[in-house]
């Protein structure tokens, strides 16, 4: 992992998930977690008092994960080897936030995924969404003809309320990079 990263897992992602609304003693959900940089981060806020789940289909990914875990003594992470089928499996009304970070414009069928995500998610949980590769945001994949406002109206359609944007430093490929975060709550 390169130096960058190393300060993002330790100093800047705190910060910025902190910004977006990650509490002390929360239980989140990290879905497409790949090798923790959000993970990591979201365990350091929610102490040992909270967990986080780091869900990912890649085994690769998780196996790094965990080994960053071992060397950095975090004890609070629960991590979830997925089939891919979009399937959460957690337990209904368990989670009190939902991070999904650039990994929307991977999914196809984003209504399911919608739907699993408003099943684990409490009851005015937070669902963070970093829609990285939208029409404005280096445009890729399945978000390459939606702005952040068709992705506003999606999400919204499935029973969330758009609650906030933040502009803040974000993780993605090995780097930092300014982004916004479209935070929604369940109704």
């Amino acid at each position: 992992m390169n130096k960058e990263m190393e300060i993002w897992e330790k100093k800047q992602g705190i910060k910025s998930l902190g910004k977006i609304g990650i509490k002390p003693g929360q239980t989140i959900l990290d879905f497409g977690a790949r090798v923790g940089y959000y993970s990591i981060p979201a365990a350091r806020i929610v102490g040992r008092e909270g967990s986080v789940y780091a869900l990912d289909k890649d085994s690769y990914s998780l196996n790094e994960l965990k080994r960053k875990m071992i060397k950095q003594g975090l004890e609070n992470i629960i991590i979830i080897k997925a089939n891919g089928n979009l399937k959460i499996g957690l337990k209904n009304n368990s989670i009190d936030v939902v991070l999904l970070y650039d990994v929307l414009h991977l999914i196809d069928d984003r209504e399911k995924l919608y739907k699993e995500v408003y099943k684990v998610l409490q009851d005015g949980g937070l669902f963070s969404v970093y829609p990285k590769h939208n029409k404005f945001d280096s445009p890729g994949w399945g978000l390459k003809n939606m702005t952040p406002k068709d992705i506003k109206n999606e999400i919204g359609n499935c029973g969330f309320y758009f609650e906030k944007e933040y502009c803040t430093s974000l993780s993605h490929n090995e780097s930092i990079n300014k982004g916004c975060v479209l935070n929604f709550r369940k109704t």
